[in-house]
């Protein structure tokens, strides 16, 4: 039964996206979006589709934490790395995009997305031959992660690719100076952390990312500036992608991500909302993200404050992130990751909206 649901779910979440980007081909008067969003869906489900038995052939599968919920123990084996048909075609339509249209800020995000994409395809690697959870080192990987953005963010400050005047709305904006280069530092590597922390129920991350992306690329459009609506075909480009791909994470997953998929997406993210000064509006549409980042923020936080005051640490949530308090309070995978989606698109909702009004 609950496969069943799951399935109407998807199919929902594509309706709903397709149904969105229909919309926004009309308004906009361009079939381009609605077309590169179909294009690259196909191309990441028959990726994703005949990848899938080469990924069991190469036994690329994945370690659960003994700390976790003991029903994950279930998903041991389970193939991983499947980030790799989201983020190749995208690498690649970046590399197409920075060649046709000799574009320094499209070659600048290819860099970034890269580099994000090997930290994470290292990070399953290790992994898997560890055959443990976890890959690099936490401290490994924030070293990485900040020296990829520090480049990419100073790059493309000089190159006055970086508004610090964040937008609010259309008549109201923050002057931040020259303190958008740690803003960027802290949405780049905050958010790509956030996806990969997000990434922890089948269908959860790429679910979510789907219809963010969807909600990104039109906020962009809205700005009405033509020199952005490429990026805006890259984020409805993302969005085919990671429902492509979801069609193989759904409950229950025949592929997760890995830190290739997750790690690559909040960087993509956060790399385009710095190129496009749409930093406050992604916050809105990131909440799911941010929620389950802080979840494990307050969690730690908490216990190491009490085990200082009265020498054992307490906790707030059964389990962080936030998603696994939920598990062990009895609620079914499937249920938490449909009433997240649900979350998701009314903050893609309101986002849209607060843009439009604002």
């Amino acid at each position: 039964m609950i496969g069943k649901i799951n399935s109407f779910n998807f199919n929902s979440l594509f309706f709903l996206n397709s149904f969105s980007l229909l919309v926004t081909s009309f308004i906009f008067n361009n079939s381009i979006f609605i077309g590169i969003f179909i294009l690259f869906f196909f191309i990441s489900a028959l990726t994703t589709k005949h990848g899938l038995n080469k990924i069991k052939q190469l036994r690329l599968f994945q370690n659960i934490r003994n700390v976790g919920p003991a029903i994950h123990f279930n998903k041991k084996n389970t193939p991983t790395t499947g980030g790799i048909f989201i983020i190749v075609p995208f690498l690649i339509l970046l590399l197409i995009l920075s060649i046709k249209f000799y574009s320094i800020k499209i070659l600048l995000l290819f860099f970034c997305i890269f580099g994000f994409f090997i930290i994470g395809l290292l990070d399953d690697y290790l992994s898997i031959k560890n055959k443990k959870n976890t890959g690099l080192k936490s401290s490994e990987k924030f070293i990485l992660q900040s020296l990829i953005s520090i480049i990419f963010i100073l790059l493309a400050y000089t190159r006055g690719y970086i508004n610090p005047l964040i937008m609010v709305s259309n008549g109201f904006g923050i002057d931040t100076n020259i303190m958008i280069i740690p803003i960027s530092f802290f949405t780049l590597v905050g958010l790509s952390n956030s996806v990969n922390l997000t990434d922890g129920l089948d269908g959860l991350a790429s679910g979510c990312s789907a219809t963010i992306f969807y909600g990104l690329g039109t906020e962009i459009l809205l700005k009405g500036q033509q020199e952005l609506i490429i990026f805006s075909i890259l984020c409805y480009s993302m969005s085919g992608l990671c429902l492509g791909f979801l069609r193989f994470n759904i409950y229950p997953a025949k592929i997760f991500m890995g830190d290739t998929g997750s790690l690559s997406i909040g960087a993509i993210l956060g790399s385009i909302s710095i190129l496009t000064n749409s930093f406050f509006t992604l916050f809105i549409f990131s909440g799911i993200f941010i929620i389950e980042s802080l979840s494990v923020i307050i969690q730690v936080g908490f216990f190491k404050i009490t085990k200082i005051l009265f020498n054992s640490g307490k906790r707030i949530f059964l389990m962080a992130p936030l998603h696994h308090h939920f598990e062990l309070q009895g609620i079914s995978e499937a249920k938490i990751v449909e009433n997240f989606w649900k979350i998701n698109i009314c903050l893609v909702i309101l986002g849209i909206v607060l843009k439009i009004n604002l």
